[in-house]
């Protein structure tokens, strides 16, 4: 008889006790997260590290950690970084550094070494996105204004932590502060975030845009994650880790319009794989050892509450935020995040850091996941609390700053035009500098291989300068026929000497490059290399097939990269230039949907008129692939009807409260589950008081929820009866209805 495989046995055990913890956790109405890492405590007590069974679970771990990390770049984007505005930025900066020196402090007073110390401050940073999205969800906070700030800084935070990862990975290999390998280590992750990112952006929307009528479910799931792995492998390659790869592949798929698709179906194997992390999580924790260490759990807890709570607060007013938005979003942040467990597992695997901090971390996280949803509540309290101690003058101070973080357009035509340059120049001629390295160091040898001598190098030279021609030429071109551009010239005189040191400037960055190619190739004379490049520039430069390519290149990554926006544009229920209009900082739009059991369904918007009794206007209706934009008073409200709401958070709490109101029949009906429907054969006797009534005034379907769907008479079979059909005696009915009402039927 074949024995069960450990690694399926252990997997056996880890989800009967997560499945068990977790029912248990979301009848006690707490964090499923919180569940699994319970549930590896307990486990723990059953499988030790030391056994081989240990190092099976911590294989699944790993593997859960690559999809939660994808399943987080699928909700990243970079996209949304560029959109979460000033606020969210300086308010998360500011989070991050004092969180971190905060953590740092604490465990060099706790005696702890410095490399121990600086993960620690790291671990404390992070905030919970999961923990916050189910938090906000579970008590209605997701319209709030403060909301969307909180969601902003967690999108930054995510982004964070993964450099931190990388640089702390540096600092913990050599053991010190090395300046030039910090910034080596630094270079190096933002050359592979930026290429793999253009490159990612300009090939895989075309590629799904392609094949999509060959993508059903199944196909794009096997896609998706062939994509993730395959960026987990270049990852490692490269020397980072596997965590990193997976979440650049899911942001690079968070622009594609399939990505909501995407997250969809690869939710169940995230969470799979995700509730094994954090059992592995918990198993790290040793109960018969935290009493040792309760002195720190609970003054990290309380550092990371009162922390977070303060430096929340303290980051998002900086921002120019009011004091009520800021005290709402401090006091939600209050938590240790997912990321902590990571950043922890990282330092145990280079063995920097011993496993009792961990232990620490995981039970601190633990009380302050707990009190999470305590703290959010307390927030009013606390704002009604400094509204009254703080100064007239500070409070009025505070309101009058909340716009104080928003970008002031600049109308200078040189700094838009020299921002413009800076950008276009800086991707190009990045995009350059990576193909020259991987074709000389790479693809020059493979090509000597081949033809060896003088021909090798002249075919990996056109090869080179085939491929960067479009870019260099638009780093030369391209801005010198912008509007900028022109109406500088135009404008003044005194403008001309600038304009041409730009463009003196960029083909010598382009020239240089040129130059080293064939410096590299050939081994020739500097001033015969630099002839030939300038050469090359002018002929790039008059070149209209490469005019065309060049526009066709950047044209389709622009395509590519807004595709998922214009999509999104065009299902959305107001325009983003209208979201930007709206003046008050505290006002804000949000989006309701009506069930079918809301009192105002059915409806006009003058009956309920939402204006008077509430303040807020109902500014769109969306009705399937219907916008009807600024109702009039005469349109109903029916079931599925999305309404894009004006208001502030106040008037969008009262609004909600009143629309989710039962109608009075779905209120006094009483939850239950309905009895499965079933078909049964009902005789007629004599005697019943059934005989000498027609189907219609024997009230079956009226008085009994049934109906008659045949009646067997004398052997024949009459399927869907006249209504106004007689029934005999020894007549066989066939009825559909709930079993306990066929039976009353039987009783007449």
């Amino acid at each position: 008889m074949s024995e069960l495989p450990s690694l399926i046995s252990d997997l056996t055990l880890i989800l009967g006790v997560a499945g068990i913890f977790s029912i248990l956790f979301k009848y006690l109405k707490q964090p499923v997260v919180l569940a699994y890492i319970v549930a590896g405590i307990v486990i723990s007590f059953f499988i030790s590290k030391e056994s081989d069974d240990y190092e099976n679970i911590k294989t699944w771990a790993d593997i859960g950690i690559i999809f939660l990390l994808f399943g987080l770049g699928l909700e990243f984007s970079f996209k949304k970084l560029m959109k979460v505005g000033t606020t969210a930025l300086i308010a998360c900066l500011f989070i991050i550094i004092s969180m971190v020196c905060l953590g740092y402090f604490a465990g060099i007073c706790f005696g702890w070494s410095h490399i121990t110390s600086l993960f620690l401050g790291a671990m404390l940073c992070m905030s919970s996105t999961m923990i916050i999205i189910k938090v906000f969800d579970d008590l209605h906070l997701t319209n709030k204004n403060f909301a969307g700030i909180v969601l902003g800084i967690l999108i930054i935070e995510d982004l964070v932590a993964v450099l931190m990862m990388v640089l702390l990975s540096t600092v913990a290999v050599s053991q010190k502060f090395a300046g030039a390998d910090m910034l080596y280590s630094i270079f190096k992750l933002v050359a592979f975030l930026l290429f793999w990112f253009l490159l990612g952006t300009f090939l895989i929307p075309t590629f799904l845009r392609t094949t999509k009528r060959f993508l059903n479910e199944e196909t794009l799931l096997i896609v998706s994650l062939s994509f993730c792995l395959g960026m987990v492998f270049l990852a490692t390659q490269a020397g980072f880790s596997s965590a990193l790869g997976a979440f650049i592949m899911g942001s690079i798929m968070a622009e594609t319009i399939d990505s909501e698709r995407i997250e969809k179906i690869i939710i169940p194997i995230k969470n799979f794989f995700g509730a094994i992390f954090f059992v592995s999580v918990g198993m790290m924790v040793q109960v018969a050892g935290l009493g040792d260490y309760i002195v720190p759990i609970l003054i990290i807890s309380l550092l990371v509450i009162i922390g977070q709570m303060i430096f929340a607060t303290t980051g998002i007013l900086l921002a120019g935020q009011n004091l009520k938005t800021s005290v709402s979003a401090g006091f939600s942040m209050t938590q240790i995040g997912e990321f902590s467990y990571i950043i922890g597992a990282l330092g145990i695997s280079l063995g920097v850091i011993e496993e009792s901090l961990y232990q620490i971390v995981v039970a601190a996280s633990v009380i302050t996941i707990f009190v999470t949803p305590y703290m959010m509540k307390l927030a009013d309290p606390a704002y009604n609390f400094l509204e009254k101690k703080i100064p007239a003058k500070w409070l009025n101070f505070f309101e009058k700053n909340n716009s104080g973080a928003r970008p002031v357009n600049n109308n200078n035509l040189w700094n838009k035009l020299l921002t413009q340059m800076a950008i276009t120049v800086l991707l190009y001629y990045f995009l350059c500098i990576i193909v020259v390295f991987f074709a000389l160091n790479y693809g020059a040898p493979w090509m000597q291989h081949i033809l060896p001598g003088l021909k090798g190098n002249i075919v990996s030279a056109t090869i080179i300068l085939s491929i960067i021609a479009p870019f260099l030429r638009a780093i030369i071109i391209k801005k010198d026929h912008s509007i900028e551009f022109i109406q500088l010239w135009r404008r003044n005189k005194v403008n001309r000497g600038p304009l041409i040191f730009t463009i003196v400037l960029r083909v010598f960055m382009c020239t240089a490059l040129i130059v080293y190619v064939l410096f590299e190739l050939f081994h020739t004379h500097f001033i015969l290399a630099a002839g030939i490049a300038i050469v090359l520039m002018l002929i790039f430069a008059a070149s209209k097939h490469l005019r065309t390519r060049s526009i066709r290149l950047e044209q389709r990554f622009k395509d590519n990269l807004n595709e998922k926006e214009k999509y999104e544009d065009a299902r959305s229920p107001v325009t983003k230039g209208f979201v930007n209009q709206v003046l008050e900082r505290d006002l804000h739009l949000s989006e309701f949907v009506i069930q079918p059991h809301f009192s105002i369904v059915g409806k006009t918007l003058k009956e309920l008129n939402f204006r008077q009794f509430f303040g807020i206007n109902v500014i769109t209706i969306v009705r399937g692939d219907t916008r009807i934009n600024v109702p009039n008073g005469e349109e109903r409200i029916y079931p599925g009807d999305h309404l894009v709401v004006l208001g502030t958070d106040k008037q969008m709490e009262q609004f909600q409260r009143r629309l989710e109101e039962k109608r009075q029949k779905y209120a006094e009906r009483p939850d239950k589950t309905a009895n499965e429907m079933q078909i049964k054969q009902v005789q007629i006797e004599a005697g019943s008081s059934l005989i000498g009534k027609t189907i219609k005034t024997s009230q079956i379907q009226e008085s009994y929820d049934c109906m008659v769907i045949g009646i067997e008479r004398n052997n024949c079979s009459m399927l869907n009866p006249d209504i106004h059909l007689e029934l005999e005696e020894g007549d066989i009915l066939w009825v559909v209805g709930e079993y306990k009402n066929i039976l009353k039927i039987r009783d007449l």
